[in-house]
């Protein structure tokens, strides 16, 4: 796996659990509550879908849930990112023709 493709798979995995965190941290402060309103989309986990096939009993469930927070968190580990890929010299080719200039 590619430098760029991990520093954007901690950043991603670090924004979701940071914007959770937040949001139920914020839940309870009232002048802070409008971080943690959001939508829940998917098959709900309480009432999940069941396939009873008499010997074996499969239940399907998958929510996933964005509030205000997550959204916030994701742009700035975004914006974050794309600070640390130009900071590293990680942007491709541009990069890559600075350092040959560079060494001319």
């Amino acid at each position: 796996m590619g430098k760029k493709r991990l520093l954007a798979f901690g950043y991603f995995l670090g924004s979701l659990l940071l914007g959770a965190l937040i949001a139920a941290g914020a839940a309870k402060v009232p002048f802070l509550a409008w971080l943690s309103q959001g939508y829940f989309v998917g098959i709900s986990t309480e009432s999940p879908m069941c396939l009873d096939l008499s010997v074996i009993k499969l239940s399907f469930g998958l929510e996933i849930g964005v509030t205000v927070a997550h959204i916030v968190c994701f742009a700035a580990a975004f914006i974050a990112y794309l600070f640390t890929v130009k900071r590293l010299g990680l942007n491709g080719r541009a990069a890559q023709e600075k350092r040959d200039e560079d060494d001319a």
